[in-house]
């Protein structure tokens, strides 16, 4: 397994936490990277994306303001900083790398995901 999701767990509303992506892979370093979430009954969406030097990013709109994506390249480790969490932010989150298209659908490289649960 190339990439490797965590961090998830247990969170009341308004709560936060940090998911690390880490990338066992050469090129992280070169490659954008993204963060995916897919909830219960729901189809997998677009989250939050970041170029391979970490100059652009991108976000959904339902966590622009609340979400932040970074990475730190000398680790070959991804971030999601997650604050001001809702309920509705519940799912298993997941990272991927290598972009092929747009930055909002098209990865080569997918990770195992971490489950978020967030209590109302």
């Amino acid at each position: 397994v190339q990439l490797q999701a965590s961090g998830g767990g247990l969170v009341q509303a308004g709560g936060s936490l940090r998911l690390p992506c880490a990338d066992s892979g050469r090129a992280f370093s070169v490659q954008d990277m993204a963060w995916f979430r897919q909830a219960p009954g729901k189809e997998r969406e677009f989250v939050a994306a970041i170029s391979w030097g970490g100059g652009l990013t991108y976000y959904a709109d339902s966590v622009k303001g609340r979400f932040t994506i970074s990475r730190d390249n000398a680790k070959n480790t991804g971030y999601l900083q997650m604050s001001s969490l809702k309920p509705e932010d519940t799912a298993v989150y997941y990272c991927a790398k290598d972009r092929r298209g747009s930055y909002y659908r098209d990865y080569a490289y997918w990770g195992q995901g971490t489950l978020v649960t967030v209590s109302s």
